[in-house]
């Protein structure tokens, strides 16, 4: 089954700024004991063979040793309510990795797979500030860093990173709460990147 799937995303984990995990390809252990991430994916365009699935979103929930490479991942996906069936199981089998790309690289560090939830979904992105909401279970937002040093206002980029994209606009929080999943964090002023992204097999 061909597919593709382009849009923007961004995350936000309890490392303290740019996380060593993202930036060293999961070969530098995080800032804490655990790895605490929200990763949000909007699809603006989307084909999974002859499923359209643009305008949905999709966010991915984990809890991950400090050595991400480790293995041992808790993982939940969060698929939006306005998805048809057909859209969900499509969208679904991208983001669990069965049908290999991005997603699927990682499946083999997840060791626990935590469930399947379906809410509605609300995404923002002005190209600067980043915003989802899921139901009562999600109200994250964030902002990418601009350096006061930095005249151009272009803001910190992390290239040659590789997953979900090559390059990350570096940021932090200003609001964070996730409780689903049993998980339970809050990651305000803590790391924060975001991108375009665009992945197909």
């Amino acid at each position: 089954m061909a597919w593709r799937i382009e849009g923007t995303y961004f995350e936000n984990c309890n490392c303290d700024m740019v996380c060593p995990c993202s930036t060293s390809g999961l070969t530098a252990p995080a800032d804490h004991d655990r790895c605490h991430v929200l990763l949000a994916f909007h699809v603006d365009s989307g084909q999974v063979d002859d499923v359209d699935v643009s305008g949905l979103t999709v966010a991915v929930a984990a809890d991950a040793p400090a050595l991400m490479s480790e293995g041992g991942w808790r993982v939940g996906v969060v698929m939006d309510a306005a998805a048809s069936p057909e859209q969900a199981e499509a969208l679904g089998a991208v983001f669990s990795g069965q049908l290999g790309g991005p997603m699927g690289a990682l499946g083999p560090l997840v060791g626990e797979t935590l469930g399947l939830e379906v809410a509605r979904i609300d995404y923002a992105d002005d190209g600067r500030g980043h915003h989802v909401r899921i139901g009562d279970m999600v109200d994250i937002e964030v902002e990418d860093f601009v350096s006061p040093l930095d005249a151009t206002g272009r803001g910190v980029k992390v290239s040659g990173v590789g997953f979900p994209a090559d390059t990350l606009a570096a940021g932090t929080a200003t609001r964070s709460r996730v409780n689903v999943f049993g998980l339970d964090f809050a990651n305000e002023g803590k790391n924060a990147f975001s991108a375009p992204f665009s992945w197909a097999a």
